[in-house]
């Protein structure tokens, strides 16, 4: 009798009732780990096993030629941008990059923010938060896409020109850390934080892990998003069938409705209803840069980032300046506002001068009343004859450190004080002299001083001088 029994289950194991068994090597981006449930019902129902080798998404980039079945990221777009194409391609769910915040910091932002009024409350050092690291992490690089093509206010893709330093590190100002896994990152340090930026999914998981001492708003900023659509390429068309068999499992209403479940990722198939915070609108995706030179650009930009630069301004108060002149200066500091404010740890050193310095202030910006100091110089009424340029600027040598910027705005010549040959014959190598002219400003002697010290000369029409400002504190 026991015999028997072996036999039939014997016989029973070799039957073609079960789907047959099949496995595709897959290198998949760090994020999808979450999927495991859904994959092991994906072996389950068609008999082929994933076998997932999960990388950092800008790693993984890297490494598409080491004999991979299939590739699963975050998005397909970093790969097209180094030139490869894989033979299919098919979305499989959707998150979009957005902005978790604690309640307090979610209120202080206000309805509906915007990028720049992130920025601007993270230069001022009024809000702190973790992401990811984007040399590795897609959702890093996904978070400085958003915020500098928000910043360009192009509507456009990214160009190179287009990635402005200044304005992104007033962004980075209020990364309290950054790693490759920002969620498990955030829960070991949610004390030092008051948000991250990262995937949707990312923050409704981590709002129903039970692991926040605090949960986290989700903030759609309404100047744009970056959009993850999970690809899940074929990369050996020798696996063909296999991948288009997995790809018409996931692609089923039951799957969709399992991935949005489990991991809090939007369906890719527009026909499965939405449930949740999932049904929340995004507002309008950004353009992806179509450029690798832009990606560059802004990792060094990034790198630049919590560097404490200093800039200084050199401010002609002469009588000359009276009227719409100094008042156009003035509007160009207020103008210091959202993604172009004096951001955190930046030091910023104004002198003023007519006939000569009338007023020196240095500030490491930390909090907001820094910058309304600031402005209080600027602001001065304090308008006396005859100008002293090359003394000023001489000066601003003397308290300037190495790597400085200093920008020079002046609408005369020079009367008093040092001749230009005398100042050209001191020490001006800590950085560049940008000189912003106004009106009788003489062009010649303007331009050799910012050609020997390795800046440039911009005209300073009322149009022109909060752009140049904004301009002048960029990266060089």
């Amino acid at each position: 009798m026991r015999a028997a029994l072996v036999l039939l289950l014997l016989l029973s194991a070799c039957s073609p009732g079960g789907p047959e068994a099949t496995k595709l090597t897959v290198l998949a981006t760090g994020e999808l780990a979450d999927l495991g449930p859904v994959l092991a019902d994906l072996r389950r129902d068609t008999g082929i096993e994933l076998v997932m080798d999960h990388r950092d998404t800008m790693a993984a980039t890297a490494e598409l030629n080491r004999g991979f079945d299939l590739a699963w990221l975050s998005t397909g777009r970093f790969l097209r941008l180094r030139g490869i194409e894989p033979a299919l391609s098919t979305s499989i769910m959707l998150s979009p990059l957005v902005f978790g915040v604690k309640a307090g910091q979610a209120a202080k932002l206000g309805a509906q923010p915007t990028w720049a009024d992130i920025a601007d409350r993270a230069a001022g050092g009024e809000l702190r938060f973790g992401m990811a690291d984007p040399h590795v992490s897609g959702s890093g690089m996904a978070a400085l896409i958003g915020v500098a093509t928000a910043a360009a206010g192009t509507g456009a893709a990214l160009r190179p020109e287009d990635v402005r330093c200044d304005r992104i590190q007033g962004f980075l100002a209020g990364r309290a850390f950054g790693a490759p896994d920002v969620a498990e990152e955030y829960v070991r340090r949610q004390g030092e934080a008051g948000g991250l930026v990262a995937p949707e999914s990312t923050i409704l998981a981590l709002n129903a892990s039970g692991r926040l001492r605090e949960p986290l708003e989700v903030v759609y900023p309404r100047d744009g998003i970056v959009l993850a659509d999970y690809p899940l390429m074929l990369l050996n068309p020798d696996r063909r069938a296999a991948y288009d068999k997995v790809v018409r499992w996931l692609r089923t209403p039951s799957a969709q409705r399992a991935i949005m479940d489990r991991t809090f990722r939007r369906p890719a198939d527009p026909a499965v209803p939405r449930t949740g915070r999932l049904a929340t609108p995004i507002g309008n995706p950004l353009y992806f840069p179509d450029r690798q030179e832009v990606l560059d650009r802004l990792l060094q930009a990034y790198d630049r980032a919590g560097t404490g630069r200093q800039v200084v301004f050199v401010l002609d108060y002469s009588l000359s300046m009276a009227g719409p002149r100094v008042a156009a200066l003035r509007r160009a500091f207020a103008a210091l506002t959202g993604f172009d404010r004096f951001y955190v740890g930046e030091r910023v050193t104004i002198i003023r001068f007519a006939g000569e310095v009338l007023e020196q202030r240095s500030v490491t910006v930390s909090r907001p009343a820094d910058v309304d100091e600031l402005q209080a110089v600027v602001a001065s009424a304090d308008l006396r004859p005859r100008t002293a340029i090359w003394a000023a600027l001489g000066q601003a040598y003397r308290v300037a450190e190495p790597g400085a910027s200093i920008v020079l705005m002046t609408d005369g010549e020079n009367n008093s004080g040092p001749g230009l040959a005398e100042f050209l014959g001191g020490r001006h190598d800590a950085g560049p002299t940008y000189a912003i002219r106004f009106g009788e400003a003489n062009p010649a002697e303007l331009g050799r001083v910012t050609a020997a010290t390795g800046g440039r000369v911009v005209d300073g029409t009322a149009e022109s001088l909060t752009e140049a400002v904004r301009e002048l504190r960029g990266c060089r």
